[in-house]
């Protein structure tokens, strides 16, 4: 398919369990006219063939691969140098989008010229199935980068221009696991502005693994990123003490965290419920 409406990158990565569920849901999405290109990040299991198998199937879906592991960030780059569409949009490829997901949030760009980044609420589910969702501030601005990012990547969808604008995702290893952060900050700086569609449109899996990959230098590169990023969009210094947040959360036992991440959730979906 030549120049796409969306074009859709998914950075793969020993996701031979999940990546055929993660495919078909964009296979069956209500809006038709995208392209899926898939960068296997050097899987050590069975995920290139089953990557090959949907890219072997369907002309719009297309198999990229990188020689050795790099990290997200430079894999999205990788997927970007191929991707055709008017739109990016994200997906993982362990999480599940909703069939109206592309529709929607075509929708909203194409109305609204002032909007370059749309994303959605996500839920969250694991193997005994949806257990909450998060909460996320329709309009961002600038103060809404204090308490954390302000949209959820996965689900985002982004004017090419935009990325084109900020040369894509910076890599760096301080970046890995907040590539979408910085991402935020950099087109914030440069003048572009989002909106969060108030309705589950996707699903990340959160289960016992996810949660292993949520390490501790993980929060240091949080921390880094918020101190460049209230730079860029010169937020006044007294603020800067809330970027270190993140590294006391990270000092909290993993159970513990669990359990307070869960409640918050679960209160989360009272409120909005």
């Amino acid at each position: 398919m030549s120049n796409p409406v969306v074009s859709i990158i998914m950075g793969i990565y020993n996701n031979e369990k999940t990546l055929d569920e993660s495919v078909e849901s964009i296979i069956n999405q209500t809006f038709h006219d995208w392209e899926l290109i898939m960068c296997d990040d050097g899987s050590t299991d069975l995920t290139y063939k089953v990557a090959k198998y949907y890219s072997d199937k369907y002309p719009n879906v297309h198999l990229i691969s990188n020689d050795v592991n790099k990290g997200l960030n430079y894999t999205l780059n990788h997927c970007l140098k191929y991707a055709s569409g008017k739109y990016i949009a994200r997906m993982d490829g362990d999480d599940i989008s909703e069939p109206t997901r592309l529709e929607k949030e075509v929708a909203i760009l194409e109305s609204n010229e002032k909007i370059s980044i749309v994303s959605s609420l996500m839920g969250y589910f694991n193997e005994k199935g949806e257990w909450s969702y998060n909460n996320m501030i329709e309009y961002p601005s600038k103060l809404t980068f204090i308490k954390g990012t302000p949209f959820c990547h996965a689900p985002c969808m982004v004017r090419r221009e935009a990325y084109d604008a900020v040369n894509g995702y910076s890599v760096d290893k301080k970046l890995l696991r907040v590539e979408d952060y910085d991402l935020w900050f950099k087109m914030y700086s440069k003048g572009y502005r989002g909106y969060n569609i108030q309705e589950v449109l996707y699903k990340m899996r959160d289960d016992n693994s996810a949660i292993k990959r949520r390490k501790f230098k993980y929060r240091i590169n949080e921390t880094y990123v918020r101190i460049k990023g209230f730079k860029m969009l010169n937020l006044p210094l007294y603020y800067y003490p809330l970027a270190f947040k993140p590294i006391l959360v990270g000092l909290l036992p993993t159970r513990l965290y669990v359990i307070m991440r869960r409640k918050r959730m679960d209160k989360l979906g009272e409120i909005d419920g």
